[in-house]
């Protein structure tokens, strides 16, 4: 016997014609907290903009502590009431659990083991908290939207002390070597020329993002002018990671435009960059020398930097599994060239010190893992998606790559810059995800004649 019109099981439900935004059929999965959500923009403000550091009084209100923990409590008693759970277990947050359980098992067996758990409570857990928020939170468009909006304008105050401390020739004492490198910006991820430099470009990109994605000439005109404030406190930093980063994110975007026949954008970006070359400050091609030439850099700094590099080798080589412990590499460095505590200026080396190769190879899976997550939405919003989600997802994954890039110069293998873009990639496929949900709720339903029968 045969029943029409009777859907199988494995056929998803659709929404009746005509049903509205707030429709259940809009809503099947519940949504996560909009206070955890806000609390996790005002500890991104805190974190990087810090008007505590500018306003003295403020600082007794722990703005980064408070909001953290209303954002975690809020999500955990959101989570917990709609009976959902409080991590969302993809195959990268899979991984991100087993580095931190690699990171805490070690702790017994560290050179210092009092200071591995400092700076895996102070630094790392922090890091993976604000990840997991990320991850669990940004789930909407809407809301990646938001990030990279308030990213962007979080960036202005950060690039227009930049240039004005290269202006006003606000410069770091003892530089020398006719080398002038401006203070930073004062808080906690740019405190100085690299660091201000590395967040920029880090930044940059869901500028660009938002910017191809505008349908206004308004905002056009007011990303293009953050576009080019960011750029020019990059340069003014004199920083050689920051010169990688911003010529790889323009690389690959001048590439991408061609590719996609937006010729006129290539064009005027490669007008622009022509035009900005007798501009740069005197000295800056002399410092970017440096990166191919090690010997000609009369600042010391590169060549200290590459016997770093050999000394943090030769210590992976005789304790390659365990490692120094997470946060000891400038402990493990005294001991095989002599006590100068300074750290290794390389993320993948920081790990594979600290951590020992299994480390390592956990982390080059999560990068390797977000990476793909960001192609893999950008391929698919590309095809069907929102056209901003396609510029915001190539946004995320350029930041990637761009920290892939610098992190061979930075002792930042645990902080929030790569967690905070990891945790944006990893969102990304949620965002998608919803996106796709809502436009097959929001279809029309089959018409009787395609609805499949079956026996009983």
């Amino acid at each position: 016997m045969q029943y029409g019109h009777v859907i199988e099981w494995w056929r998803p439900v659709l929404a009746p014609a005509g049903a509205r935004s707030d429709s259940p059929f809009l809503t099947r999965k519940p949504k996560t907290s909009s206070l955890a959500f806000v609390a996790l923009m005002v500890f991104t403000f805190a974190l990087l903009v810090a008007p505590q550091s500018y306003f003295p009084a403020l600082k007794v209100l722990r703005i980064a502590f408070l909001s953290a923990m209303v954002a975690v409590l809020a999500h955990a008693l959101h989570q917990f009431t709609h009976g959902q759970p409080l991590l969302p277990m993809t195959r990268e947050m899979r991984i991100t659990l087993v580095l931190a359980g690699w990171a805490v098992g070690t702790i017994p067996l560290s050179m210092w083991p009092g200071g591995s758990v400092t700076f895996l409570l102070d630094i790392f857990f922090k890091s993976l908290i604000i990840f997991w928020m990320l991850v669990s939170l940004v789930t909407t468009l809407k809301r990646l939207k938001i990030v990279a909006w308030g990213l962007t304008l979080m960036a202005v105050p950060l690039a227009m002390t930049g240039v004005q401390h290269f202006v006003s020739g606000i410069f770091l004492q003892g530089a020398g070597h006719g080398t002038l490198r401006i203070l930073g910006y004062e808080a906690p991820l740019t405190e100085n020329p690299n660091d201000l430099a590395l967040m920029l470009n880090l930044l940059l990109p869901l500028s660009i993002g938002l910017l191809l994605a505008a349908r206004s000439a308004a905002v056009r005109m007011l990303l293009i002018a953050i576009i080019a404030l960011d750029v020019v406190a990059i340069i003014a930093t004199f920083s050689r990671a920051g010169f990688l980063a911003l010529a790889i994110t323009f690389g690959l975007y001048l590439m991408a435009l061609f590719k996609r026949g937006q010729g006129g954008w290539t064009f005027m970006a490669l007008v622009l960059i022509l035009l900005a070359m007798p501009f740069l400050p005197q000295n800056y091609v002399d410092r970017i020398a440096t990166i191919a030439e090690i010997e000609s850099d009369p600042t010391g700094s590169a060549q200290s930097r590459w016997a770093d590099t050999v000394a943090s080798l030769r210590f992976v080589a005789s304790s390659p599994i365990i490692g120094s412990g997470l946060g000891l590499n400038a402990l493990a460095l005294n001991r095989v060239r002599g006590e100068t505590w300074r750290e290794v200026h390389n993320v993948y080396l920081e790990h594979a010190v600290e951590l020992g190769i299994p480390g390592l190879i956990l982390f080059l899976l999560l990068l390797k893992g977000c990476l793909r997550l960001a192609r893999e939405v950008q391929l698919k919003a590309k095809e069907t998606g929102p056209p901003a989600l396609f510029c915001l997802a190539e946004a995320v994954r350029i930041s990637l790559i761009a920290f892939a890039v610098a992190a061979l110069y930075h002792p930042i293998a645990h902080q929030f810059y790569f967690y905070y873009f990891a945790g944006l990639a990893i969102a990304a496929k949620t965002v998608l995800q919803t996106e796709t949900e809502g436009a097959i709720a929001a279809a029309p339903p089959p018409s009787p004649q395609t609805v499949s029968s079956g026996p009983i």
